[in-house]
């Protein structure tokens, strides 16, 4: 096949003449060696030994020279007179004649067979060579595996000396995807100016297949690419993929003109490796939206599970940073007072969560503020003016930043950045399709932290209420039902013996108006206890401990005094559950734990009763819940039927703040 696609040269026309002569001078050999016992004019048939492997091999006209050849030679050697050439009979000339119609005809058969059995070999090589791109498309291998194998197996079908295939980009440039015995071998992904005198350059002017040839490799007709691999012919063909004008195949010779018709045959090539390529783009696309997806889908689980805004940016910037290939990643929120917050960071050492700055200071943020548009800055260097300072010092050559819109305004930016080079030309589109994602994420953990502080400020609200009543009963009514006891005591003692009835009715007040102040008092301690406040949480729960009616046996394995909130909730979790196994459980005891570990109150409140206890049923658990909840923490109940009931509370000790909504 190797001839086949670049120009025979004189040596290959020259090697078909040297083995028709051969071929003549054997036949003739053997006519001479049966000539006495066959007649022979019926021997010069043996000729068309010669004729056939010469057709088969170079075709009908020198297949056309090795039938005269050999007539010629029969007719010297074999016919009289011998040793001429003349032939005066003339049924022998006629039979001459009739040899060299045949030897014709027989050749031309031969040479189209062999025609017709390479473009055979042609067409099945390339069906192969497509297969083997199409098993790769098929497999789901990446893009970068697909576009080397088709310049690969371009390169091995039509023998030439350096094959590539290329992108066109919007720019005008045009993108190396894949390379094939280049002498220095390019990177991936380099791109280069296409010069209109080139064949890709040409290819990309007219969206048609384009081939140069120069006699001297260092011609200025040749691209500089292609100069700088000695390549004195270069073809090159479209790739069109969903009627767009995609790409192109390029292929070269370094020893000489490629064949009339490379162009053509490189372009039937083209057309089934588009196929291909569109394939190949569908699946990764199906697979870039399935990553995407399983990446909102984690950041969202974080988002449920109510984890604070700083591990949800975080694992934001890290997945967007897999999901681009990205080297950077940030994450910044605009303030009104015309700066900005960064919010996460991955990659990165300037990005510090919470470190602010004057939005003038980036100047590709301050673009994305300004128009709410992605925006993007390639640096030819490894530094650029147009880059911020911290994005110089860690040697980022490309940025495309997209915003963050939120409930229709423009919340924040994200930004993805590269050191090898300029980032992929569709990152703007695909990082603003993937910010409208994370928008809906961020707005749902906006939603969320603020029904949180929401919560929290009515639990807050309620618990002062409570404070407040406690110590109005306690300074105020309380005191003065204490007042009236004592000044009843006193009348008391002042009534005459002879009173009796008058004693008895007086003493019967005093009981009642005693008995009334003690439940006061109950009831003050139920509204907010002030041994919590004073004592803690731990005199709280023992007194708590003492007053159950079920025997309880607490466990403490803390010291100090923890924030407000904290001591409140777990308080009231102990006082309610142990209120529960009091009047529903049946236990014979009560096991109260409470610990700190990892940033947690850990509240442990295990019985032995009928189990079986269901917070959806209306049980006072509903508004454990609701408070545990507002405070950030988690409440798990397990009460399966006959092994009691056993409730865990988990309370962050410092609660995260909520997004910022401003």
């Amino acid at each position: 096949m190797a001839g086949c696609w670049v120009r025979p040269s004189g040596v290959g026309w020259l090697s078909g003449l040297l083995v028709g002569v051969t071929m003549v001078a054997a036949v003739s050999g053997l006519i001479g060696l049966l000539e006495p016992q066959v007649p022979v004019l019926s021997l010069l048939v043996l000729y068309l030994l010669a004729v056939l492997p010469v057709a088969i091999v170079w075709g009908t006209g020198l297949a056309v020279v090795t039938s005269i050849l050999g007539t010629a030679v029969f007719a010297y050697l074999f016919l009289p007179p011998v040793h001429s050439v003349r032939v005066p009979d003339s049924r022998e000339l006629a039979a001459m004649g009739v040899f060299l119609v045949t030897a014709v005809v027989v050749g031309e058969l031969a040479a189209r067979s062999r025609r017709v059995a390479l473009e055979g070999a042609r067409l099945s090589q390339e069906q192969s060579a497509l297969r083997r791109v199409t098993t790769l498309v098929a497999r789901g291998v990446g893009p970068d595996l697909v576009f080397g194998a088709v310049a690969e197996e371009a390169g091995a079908l039509f023998h030439t000396d350096a094959t590539a295939m290329w992108r066109f980009e919007p720019d005008g440039q045009a993108t190396l995807l894949g390379a094939h015995r280049w002498l220095a071998q390019p990177d991936l992904g380099t791109r280069i100016n296409l010069e209109p005198q080139g064949a890709v350059g040409s290819v990309r002017e007219t969206g048609r297949a384009a081939r140069v040839d120069v006699d001297d490799p260092s011609s200025a007709r040749m691209p500089a690419i292609a100069r700088a691999e000695g390549l004195s012919s270069v073809a090159a063909s479209p790739i069109v993929v969903d009627g767009r004008l995609w790409g192109t195949v390029s292929t070269g010779s370094r020893r000489g003109r490629l064949s009339p018709g490379t162009e053509s045959r490189l372009a039937g090539f083209t057309e089934l490796v588009a196929t291909a390529i569109a394939n190949a783009h569908a699946r990764e696309e199906l697979r870039r939206i399935a990553d995407e997806q399983a990446a909102l889908r984690r950041v969202a689980t974080l988002v449920a599970r109510g984890e604070p805004p700083s591990a949800v940016f975080a694992a934001v910037a890290e997945e967007v940073g897999a999901l681009f290939g990205a080297d950077t990643t940030g994450i910044a929120r605009f303030e009104p007072d015309g700066e900005v917050t960064f919010m996460a960071g991955h990659g990165t050492a300037w990005v510090k969560p919470g470190a602010s700055g004057k939005i003038d200071a980036h100047p590709l943020i301050a673009s994305v503020r300004e128009t709410g548009r992605p925006a993007r800055l390639d640096a030819d260097g490894a530094a650029s003016a147009d880059l911020s300072e911290e994005t110089r010092a860690e040697r980022i050559r490309s940025v495309v930043d997209a915003p963050i819109v939120v409930e229709g305004r423009v919340w924040g930016v994200i930004g993805v950045g590269s050191r090898h080079g300029r980032l992929p030309p569709e990152t703007e589109q695909r990082l603003a399709g993937f910010t409208e994602l994370v928008a809906t994420a961020i707005a749902n953990a906006q939603a969320q932290a603020e029904l949180t502080a929401s919560r929290a400020r009515i639990v807050a609200t309620a618990d002062q209420t409570r404070r407040r009543i406690e110590r109005d009963l306690h300074d105020g009514a309380q005191q003065r039902l204490v007042s009236l006891a004592l000044q009843l005591r006193m009348a008391q003692a002042a009534v005459p013996p002879e009173l009796d009835e008058l004693a008895a009715d007086l003493d019967h007040v005093a009981a009642g108006l005693d008995g009334a102040l003690e439940e006061l008092r109950e009831f003050a301690r139920g509204i907010h206890p002030a041994i919590l406040a004073e004592g803690g949480l731990g005199p709280a729960l023992r007194t708590l401990a003492r007053r159950c009616a079920v025997p309880v046996q607490l466990q403490v394995g803390m010291e100090g005094r923890l924030p407000e909130r904290v001591e409140v909730a777990a308080y009231y979790v102990v006082a309610e559950a142990l209120t529960n196994v009091a009047k529903h459980a049946g236990a014979s005891v009560v096991q109260v734990e409470v610990d700190t570990e990892d940033g947690l109150v850990r509240v442990g409140v295990r019985d032995d009763g009928f189990g079986g206890a269901d917070p959806a049923r209306g049980s006072g658990l509903v508004g454990l819940k609701d408070r545990v909840e507002a405070t950030g923490g988690t409440l798990r109940v397990d009460s399966r039927a006959g092994q009691g009931t056993s409730l865990l509370v988990e309370l962050p000790i410092d609660a995260g703040q909520p997004l910022d909504s401003t």
